[in-house]
């Protein structure tokens, strides 16, 4: 029986009647469960922030590790007394030391290339499009909009060629007029036009730069004007009449649509008008209705009603640069809330890579393989190395575990794209490969070398972001191919055939506005355009981050404007004195 009624007066503290007849206790109850749901939450909060921290931690340890290594290199030389002074609005930061003698060496070199392949198109095609070395003519590819020597700015400014940089300003002042009767592409009229003069005014502060800017967006912007708000991706400059090229069935194209985020924002931000900014967020709201759950599109959209058309999934041509812009427009604004959603998508798009990623036998390369419908297709394109500079720069942003396992990916496939240009006679990478063919680790395809930069832009990233100095290694020996296959005496050349060695007769804008720049970067200091205060375009033009403070996007509504920008002041110092 004591042990019946002993059962029994323990149960009775569950039974809500008892504290109904005892509002004392049950207020203390109430009190208990609150304290209680309080320390839990409080706990769940604190285990997020330490998350956070340490991805933040991780940061600044690898930066220490970086600066620890050119102290050590600079106090090997000549020990120098280390300047550490900042000024906040600096946009080059100069650190005052001696440094590794052999990054400087190979600097230098690269310098010297870019005064070559720049020298050539001043001799032979001054304001023209591009340069044809073997002719030693200019080309209008770009409709006659001057496409090296806006693509070029930032690199000579960066490089500190000042007379080069100061007779393209003047060329940019008297001569480029946007007024033409050219149907011009969206897209790359976006990313080197817009892309170039935005970096040129960030870098310099010379207001001609925006003003141009300006012009040449306002005449792109009736693109947009669409059902959905997804652009045509074909403009004329001079009538704004705005069409879709014949061959995508009336379709945009994922990459060329959903691109231009970095630098309309930018405008809006510098310009105060916040027009640019709506149309091309607007793209990503469209987008984000739909947004599947591996985060992978096709690279056809219907412009008038905002869905994907059956179609190729690809980190290559004409998917790349949408995913990698939705982790730079994150960067861009600081990574703020106001651009949470775009960091967001960004990783449900990276769960959607892992999927695609295989390996290959018997050497187990690391590639991303293209998509169509629910068939795997074993080709990469050399496009698609830019994709290992993107997961390292995104790594970051992720917990620690998440986190290193997208920086090892990354660090995987940037050998796979390393062994894409060591894999050929030329040491050339050709456009593309396939995998696992007839026991081979991979083949080139496409079998051309257009002096493209991808590999080397993830070079520079892994280099910056691990302090490893392979990277620089492999960088080396890529410029040093260049050297050999495409360097003649009236500029570069790109490659006909990677396996004979065969000379075509176009020195590509992006060679200098890219291939040329990442190279020179991965031999400078990591002060010199730090990547805590600048973010790269999909053409390597350097943007300003600005913190973003406007409201956050939801599905369905429209953004608001950025806080207002304000152009640091900038100082010439911090390019090695370079003349």
């Amino acid at each position: 029986m004591g042990k019946s009624r002993s059962s029994t007066n323990r149960w009775r503290y569950i039974n809500p009647s008892y504290y109904l007849k005892r509002p004392k206790r049950l207020a203390l109850l109430f009190i208990v469960f609150v304290f209680g749901t309080f320390f839990f939450w409080d706990r769940q909060t604190l285990v997020r922030d330490h998350q956070e921290e340490i991805s933040k931690l991780h940061e600044e340890v690898i930066r220490l590790q970086n600066l620890l290594e050119e102290l050590k290199n600079g106090r090997g030389v000549s020990g120098e007394k280390v300047n550490f002074s900042r000024t906040g609005g600096d946009v080059l930061k100069k650190k005052d030391f001696a440094e590794d003698p052999i990054d400087a060496q190979r600097r230098e070199k690269v310098k010297d290339a870019m005064l070559h392949a720049w020298s050539s198109y001043e001799k032979y095609a001054w304001g023209h499009d591009e340069l044809q070395p073997q002719t030693k003519k200019g080309v209008d590819s770009f409709g006659g909009l001057g496409a090296t020597l806006i693509d070029s700015l930032d690199t000579l400014y960066i490089m500190g060629l000042d007379e080069q940089f100061q007779r393209a300003r003047e060329w940019v002042a008297s001569s480029l007029d946007f007024n033409k009767n050219y149907d011009a592409s969206v897209f790359e009229t976006t990313i080197r036009v817009v892309g170039g003069l935005l970096s040129a005014y960030d870098l310099s502060g010379d207001k001609l730069f925006l003003d141009k800017a300006k012009d040449i967006a306002d005449r792109l912007l009736p693109a947009w004007n669409t059902p959905s708000g997804i652009p045509y991706n074909i403009i004329n400059l001079s009538h704004g009449n705005p069409h879709n090229p014949g061959w995508t069935g009336g379709n945009s194209i994922l990459a060329d649509s959903a691109s231009e985020q970095l630098e309309f924002i930018a405008l809006s931000q510098r310009t105060g008008d916040s027009k640019y900014q709506q149309k091309v967020e607007n793209v990503i709201v469209e987008l984000n209705r739909t947004f599947p759950v591996d985060g992978l599109l096709p690279i056809h959209i219907n412009p008038e009603r905002g869905t994907t058309s059956y179609s190729t999934i690809t980190f290559g041509a004409m998917g790349d640069s949408f995913y990698e812009y939705l982790l730079k427009v994150w960067i861009q604004g600081n990574k703020t809330a106001a651009v949470g959603h775009y960091r967001k998508m960004w990783e449900t798009s990276m769960k959607g890579l892992l999927s695609l990623v295989r390996r290959t036998t018997p050497s187990s390369f690391a590639y991303i393989g293209e998509k169509i419908g629910s068939s795997l297709n074993d080709k990469m394109d050399e496009l698609a190395c830019f994709a290992p500079g993107m997961l390292a720069l995104g790594s970051s942003g992720y917990g620690p575990d998440e986190s290193q396992k997208f920086l090892s990916l990354a660090e995987e496939l940037a050998w796979t794209c390393y062994n894409f240009y060591q894999s050929t006679p030329s040491k050339l990478a050709g456009e593309n490969y396939f995998f696992n063919d007839d026991g081979q680790d991979m083949t080139v395809g496409t079998s051309w070398n257009i002096l493209r930069p991808e590999t080397v832009e993830s070079l520079f990233y892994l280099w910056r972001l691990t302090g490893n100095k392979t990277y620089q290694e492999w960088g080396w020996n890529i410029f040093q191919a260049f050297e050999k296959n495409s360097r003649i005496e009236s500029g570069y050349v790109g490659l006909k055939d990677v396996n004979t060695g065969v000379q075509d007769n176009m020195m590509q804008s992006f060679f200098l506005a890219e291939t040329l720049k990442y190279l020179y970067l991965l031999f400078s200091p990591s002060s010199i355009i730090p990547l805590d205060e600048w973010v790269f375009n999909t053409e390597a033009h350097p943007i300003k981050i600005v913190s973003r403070n406007d409201p956050a996007v939801s599905s369905g509504r429209s953004v608001g404007q950025t806080k207002s920008y304000r152009r640091p002041r900038t100082r010439r110092e911090g390019r090695f004195g370079n003349k």
